[in-house]
């Protein structure tokens, strides 16, 4: 996933709203989100290529979403799949604080990465390039390939719209943030971080959704849950064409967040 917008405790209507991006090969086997057979409490979409994934929340309320950090020189092929970081932690019982203290002393084994979990009123971010976990106070929160809030023209992009969006009384609207999402606008070249070589590159990779011919943006997830604990998930996942996505849809209630 390559961009991710979170709100906690910051609409009267809706504790925790989501709106993110799933950057990756279009070659790459991907499954649709949906509950699995493997793990029934757990929606999430799933990775075919390594079994995990990257944003996910079960029935009761468990939620992780990762990003990876872009470092190419650092990247080892022989590095354990990132995507198992969440589905530990959604098949798990640990507490946001403990599954991330945990996590921090094996981090090191795998590529860089950032990662946001959460259960009930405990949400934490912890990345392996910044060693100490972070308790996440009630906020709006942006995250792409680097760290918590790096302000990367995409970050600031969407932070911007999602706050506006939240104006609203009655919440953003699934089309709302499917908007925020589909944005192709690139950033100026004066405000692009350095992360890969080409600046072309750079430039291409800088929209919150990314077109391309074998890399880009496969799915926009928005979800939020109410202050009924009533869950809204709904996935669209691109092939290459912007215009063209198929669409699958979730709600429940949560059962007593267990």
């Amino acid at each position: 996933m390559c961009v991710l917008l979170l709100s906690l405790g910051q609409h009267r209507k809706y504790p925790l709203i989501v709106a993110a991006n799933r950057d990756e090969f279009l070659a790459r086997p991907t499954q649709a989100a949906g509950f699995w057979q493997d793990a029934p409490q757990v929606l999430a979409g799933r990775d075919l290529s390594q079994g995990g994934t990257w944003l996910g929340i079960t029935r009761g309320g468990r939620f992780a979403a990762l990003t990876n950090f872009r470092d190419p020189p650092a990247k080892r092929a022989d590095r354990p799949s990132r995507g198992h970081l969440i589905t530990t932690f959604l098949q798990g019982n640990d507490t946001p604080s403990t599954y991330v203290a945990e996590l921090s002393k094996r981090a090191h084994e795998y590529n860089g990465f950032s990662l946001i979990v959460g259960h009930g009123d405990e949400f934490y971010y912890y990345a392996n390039r910044e060693r100490e976990p972070r308790a996440l106070a009630p906020g709006l929160y942006g995250l792409s390939n680097h760290l918590l809030d790096t302000p990367w023209p995409k970050v600031v992009r969407g932070k911007q719209a999602l706050t506006q969006a939240m104006l609203s009384d009655n919440g953003p609207s699934a089309e709302e943030l499917f908007a925020i999402l589909a944005d192709r606008a690139p950033a100026d070249e004066a405000e692009l971080p350095h992360t890969v070589p080409s600046g072309e590159r750079e430039l291409w990779l800088s929209p919150l959704f990314v077109s391309g011919n074998d890399y880009g943006t496969r799915s926009s997830t928005v979800l939020w849950i109410d202050n009924n604990d009533e869950v809204t998930f709904i996935e669209r996942t691109f092939q290459g064409d912007p215009e063209r996505y198929s669409t699958v849809e979730h709600r429940f209630r949560l059962n007593d967040r267990k």
